[in-house]
C-alpha cells in the first residue's frame, strides 16, 4: 500500500516576502477637515545647510461638516509663509510608474507637467515670462509610503495610496525654511504628494460624475508645492486654492485671479 506523506512546503524567505502584499496605506496623525495642516517636525537640509520644518497639507472633500468660513479677507490668496518660495536651480520630480490610481501613467505625467506650467506662467505673468519653479519630471520608482514625505531625501515624488483620514482626497508634504525672521531667507526645499486610492480617478476632458478629476486636484496640490496656502473664506470659493473639492469638479483646473495675483507677487 502506498503511503502519501502530507506536509507543508517550505517557502524561501525571499519568495515569502514577495508573496506578502505591501501595506501602502498611510495615516496623517492629527489631520481633520477642521485642521488640515499638521507639522512633520524639524529636519536638516544637506543641500542648503539649513534647518527646515515639514508640514502635511490635506485636501478634503466637501460635505464633511466643514462649511466655508465667511470671515472677510482682503485678498483671495495666501502663502505657506510670507516669502517662502523656491530658489536656485529647479529640482526634478518623479511620478510612481507602478501605483497610478487606475489612470494611465502617461496621462498622469502630462497632466502634472501641464499643471506645473500653469503656475509657472502665472508666476511671471506681469513680466510676460515663464518662471521655471519645479523643474522637469520623469517616471520611475519612488520611496515607500511609510517614509514618503515624512523625511527629507532630496527627492520630489508623486504616488497613489490609501489615505486613512475620512474625506482626504490628497496630501502634499512640503519642507522648507518657513520661520526665518528675515523673510528674504525663507525657502522651499522639498515636496511630495500622495493621491488617495479610496477615490475613483478620472482624466476625462469633461470630467466624470462620481470620480475625482485628477487635473482639478493636481493643480490645487501643485499650488502648495510652489508655496501657496489653502483658502477657506466663502468669498474665495472659486479660486483654485480653495480648500475643499468635490466629485466631477473640473472648474479648478484653471487658475483664477487670486491664484495668479498671489503666485506672481510671491515670485516677483
Amino acid at each position: 500500500m502506498a503511503i502519501i506523506a502530507l506536509g507543508i512546503i517550505a517557502v524561501p524567505k525571499t519568495m515569502a516576502a514577495k508573496l506578502i502584499k505591501e501595506d501602502r496605506s498611510i495615516t496623517i496623525d492629527g489631520a481633520t477637515p477642521d485642521h488640515p495642516v499638521v507639522s512633520l517636525g524639524k529636519g536638516f537640509d544637506k543641500k542648503s545647510g539649513k534647518g527646515v520644518e515639514g508640514y502635511a497639507i490635506v485636501h478634503y472633500a466637501k460635505g464633511l461638516g466643514n462649511p466655508a468660513k465667511s470671515t472677510p479677507t482682503p485678498v483671495c490668496y495666501g502663502y505657506l509663509a510670507p516669502g517662502a518660495k523656491w530658489k536656485g536651480t529647479p529640482e526634478p520630480w518623479t511620478i510612481d510608474n507602478v501605483n497610478t490610481g487606475g489612470i494611465d501613467k502617461v496621462a498622469e505625467f502630462n497632466i502634472l507637467d501641464k499643471s506645473i506650467v500653469k503656475w509657472e506662467v502665472a508666476a511671471g505673468t506681469t513680466e510676460g515670462i515663464l518662471v521655471d519653479i519645479l523643474g522637469l519630471g520623469d517616471s520611475g520608482s519612488v520611496a515607500g509610503t511609510k517614509v514618503l514625505g515624512k523625511t527629507l531625501d532630496g527627492k520630489n515624488q508623486v504616488t497613489f495610496a490609501p489615505i486613512k483620514s475620512r474625506g482626504a482626497i490628497a496630501v502634499t508634504y512640503i519642507w522648507g525654511n518657513f520661520g526665518d525672521p528675515i523673510i528674504a531667507n525663507r525657502q522651499l526645499m522639498e515636496w511630495d504628494q500622495i493621491y488617495n486610492t479610496a477615490y475613483a480617478w478620472s482624466t476625462s476632458v469633461s470630467g466624470i460624475a462620481g470620480k475625482m478629476d485628477f487635473e482639478n486636484i493636481a493643480t490645487h496640490e501643485l499650488g502648495h508645492s510652489v508655496g501657496m496656502n489653502d483658502l477657506y473664506s466663502s468669498r474665495c470659493s472659486i479660486q483654485t486654492m480653495y480648500g475643499y473639492a468635490n466629485y466631477g469638479q473640473i472648474d479648478k483646473r484653471d487658475l483664477e485671479s487670486g491664484d495668479i495675483t498671489g503666485i506672481n507677487a510671491l515670485y516677483y
